[in-house]
């Protein structure tokens, strides 16, 4: 079954296919007027359930609009309407779900879920986050980084902050595609020592720093995320932590001077990262966010055997 659970699950190749067509399909957008769909609708016909047990923004939109302009119909639900674990197996669901839809996509709690989910469906599963990955967000952002400064394998690249799941995703897309990741964070933030040994198997050029400046240095591509995430609960603690880490003006002055800034969102103004580099004329936060429904709509032909 084609499922899209985790970068690291893909070649080099299919990888870059899936970016390439996603370039493809916003350029093609582009030429079409605000409402208008593509005359092109590989979807139509074609089902995709989008079940949440977090709250989304992004996300949400961004599936919904991707699958739509693709010409599929899209359902979508929160994990509190429906019986996903609760009264019954997610296996089960899985297996129901699967007689109704000709997809789904997940955005779960436990990576667990995702797992289950996809050993028992019969339709393709997509990751629309975990508490150990996001990878749908990381294809927007390297096509996003692609777009401003060129190819992934070129590219050095920062990570500033808590070692979570966008960030483990950024590590093994650079152990598929090539380029360097230095990761600056708190040594009890470091990303999970699973991801970090997988990626020194792959041999990828990857490091993880306690200091940001030596993280940033010269970097091409400064990334944050959040401090506390909707599962954590230490907020107290990891905002003591993660002090030192904000980017400012004075750590972007570190980076390369056409380096980029990048973040998921949504963003803490003046936490994790100031307003005068949110606004700044480095940041492309908000075409990376333009870019998830694009990089997405590629995800979505890969499942289906469309790309």
């Amino acid at each position: 079954m084609p499922h899209f659970l985790d970068l690291k699950d893909f070649s080099k190749d299919v990888l870059r296919a899936m970016l390439d067509k996603g370039a493809k399909r916003k350029q093609a957008r582009k030429q079409l007027s605000k409402g208008e769909f593509d005359a092109d609708l590989p979807l139509k016909g074609k089902a995709v359930a989008l079940i949440f047990e977090r709250p989304s923004t992004r996300t949400r939109f961004s599936f919904e609009m991707a699958i739509r302009q693709l010409g599929g119909e899209v359902f979508t639900v929160s994990g509190g309407e429906m019986q996903l674990g609760r009264g019954e197996t997610v296996a089960d669901t899985a297996r129901v779900i699967s007689r109704y839809v000709d997809g789904i996509m997940v955005r779960a709690k436990a990576h667990e879920t995702l797992l289950e989910l996809a050993g028992a469906a019969s339709v393709p599963v997509i990751n629309g986050l975990t508490n150990h990955t996001h990878p749908t967000q990381v294809m927007a952002d390297v096509m996003t980084l692609e777009e401003h400064r060129g190819p992934l394998s070129q590219q050095r690249i920062a990570w500033v902050g808590d070692g979570n799941n966008v960030c483990a995703s950024w590590i093994e897309v650079v152990g598929v595609l090539g380029g360097s990741l230095k990761v600056g964070c708190p040594r009890e933030l470091r990303p999970r020592t699973e991801v970090l040994n997988w990626a020194t198997q792959k041999k990828a050029d990857v490091e993880v720093l306690v200091s940001p400046q030596e993280a940033v240095h010269q970097a091409n591509c400064v990334i944050t995320d959040a401090w506390v995430s909707m599962h954590d609960t230490d907020v107290q603690n990891r905002h003591n932590l993660l002090k030192p880490y904000q980017v400012n003006s004075g750590l972007m002055k570190l980076a390369a001077k056409d380096a980029v800034f990048m973040h998921c969102l949504p963003a803490h103004r003046n936490e994790e990262v100031t307003d005068e580099v949110m606004d700044g004329s480095q940041s492309v936060v908000f075409d990376e966010a333009e870019n998830r429904v694009h990089a997405q709509k590629a995800v979505l032909l890969h499942c289906f055997g469309l790309l």
